[in-house]
């Protein structure tokens, strides 16, 4: 078939990238010369994620079935930040082994399987790999979780609904987020018997909670003193401008960019020195590096959501330009009220419910950015309500797949 001529005309060229070394031949050697020795001739369950986000949300997904079930956990993920979570949140678990995805190679997945007793193998969202499934279903159920069908993924599938509708013959049940994303699933051709709308797994995500002390240690450690706090998480190329127009404009902030990806760090320096403006890195502050700052960029993994719970002003990136968006419920959990710009193709349906329910803002320049700053600080109060009723209706999607899985 096409994927498997184009895999075979790649080859020689991942072979050769692998030769040379350099950044992208250390991407594919990770991933393709791995050693699964380590692996058990146990039974286990299989759960493919893609990155960061998909490792966060199935956590909690994780945990419950080890609770609930005796299999060994194999999680495998496509991105070294993904293998990083990962390693912090199981590393030490006996019952979990951790490997990069091996790029649907099918000899690797079939050295996988060959190793382990497979009993379902539980991919992610919609992380569509035909090897991986069809191998996997040999041995095993396939299961879909928490899926769902941007518009433009649904644009891009539905070419080749020919061949999707033989692939998901092999897939036991698909478990989808929204009626919307399970009729797409459907159009493009998983039979509609095994395809049921269950929930977001996002609103089972277990976010840290920070007490007063710690919050109020926070600000002076970070040097906020009686300032507001402006956030822009996951922030990307193409958002900065904007968001420094918009800074420029309050009084008394102190803005902390939270990029997506820290090693764009050097890049938003650069930025900010064009602009005259004293900033600070995060891995730089310390008892003598404590002196007020304009801007404060936080260039290690894993202090957004400790940041979002001292803000006052939140916004969420990648909406501002054409990525789709990052996850608006880690500030709505703080009870923030979040600002977001148009492009919400990755968080669509929860979009929609915080502009539904009144708990957040889209904006599409700086003047509408000023006015939802303006209304945020009138009803930030009142939005706690709202936004504690939407995670309680939302909740226990983990517990509900566990059931269907039973069942299976």
């Amino acid at each position: 078939m096409f994927y498997d001529i184009i895999r075979t005309l790649m080859s020689p060229i991942v072979s050769f990238l692998m030769f040379i070394g350099g950044k992208k031949g250390r991407f594919f050697r990770k991933r393709l010369k791995q050693d699964f020795s380590p692996l058990k001739k146990e039974k286990y369950i299989w759960i493919h994620c893609s990155s960061v986000g998909e490792i966060n949300l199935s956590e909690i997904l994780i945990k419950k079935l080890m609770e609930k079930r005796n299999e060994r956990i194999l999680i495998t993920m496509f991105t070294d930040t993904g293998m990083e979570v990962a390693q912090n949140k199981f590393e030490n678990n006996l019952r979990v082994d951790l490997f990069y995805f091996p790029l649907d190679d099918p000899e690797m997945i079939h050295d996988i399987l060959w190793r382990i007793e497979l009993k379902f193998l539980i991919i992610i969202e919609t992380e569509i790999w035909p090897n991986l499934i069809k191998q996997a279903s040999e041995y095993g159920k396939v299961i879909l979780v928490n899926g769902r069908i941007s518009d433009r993924s649904f644009v891009r599938y539905k070419r080749f609904t020919q061949y999707l509708d033989r692939l998901f013959m092999n897939v036991s049940a698909f478990y989808m987020q929204t009626d919307e994303d399970s009729n797409r699933i459907i159009e493009l051709g998983a039979p509609s018997s095994r395809v049921e709308t269950i929930g977001n797994l996002k609103f089972d995500i277990e976010f840290p909670e920070y007490s007063q002390e710690e919050k109020t240690n926070f600000k002076e450690f970070l040097g906020i003193g009686n300032r507001q706090v402006f956030t822009a998480g996951s922030s990307r190329s193409g958002e900065y401008e904007t968001l420094l127009n918009v800074f420029k404009n309050l009084e008394d902030t102190v803005l902390i960019l939270v990029p997506r990806h820290i090693e764009r760090t050097p890049q938003i320096e650069e930025l900010l020195k064009k602009h005259s403006y004293s900033y600070k890195k995060y891995s730089e502050i310390n008892e003598k590096n404590i002196e007020k700052t304009d801007i404060i960029i936080i260039d290690i993994i894993g202090i957004l959501r400790k940041v979002y719970s001292i803000t006052d002003i939140a916004f969420v990136g990648g909406t501002l330009v054409d990525i789709g968006g990052h996850s608006l419920l880690e500030p709505l959990f703080y009870g923030k009220t979040p600002i977001f710009g148009p492009y919400l193709q990755n968080v669509k349906e929860i979009s929609q419910e915080i502009i539904k329910y009144h708990i957040g803002y889209k904006v599409h320049n700086t003047q509408e950015f000023l006015d939802a700053i303006r209304e945020v600080k009138k009803n930030q109060e009142n939005s706690r309500e709202i936004i504690d009723k939407l995670f309680k209706e939302n909740r226990n999607t983990a517990d509900k797949i566990i059931e269907k899985i039973e069942k299976i």
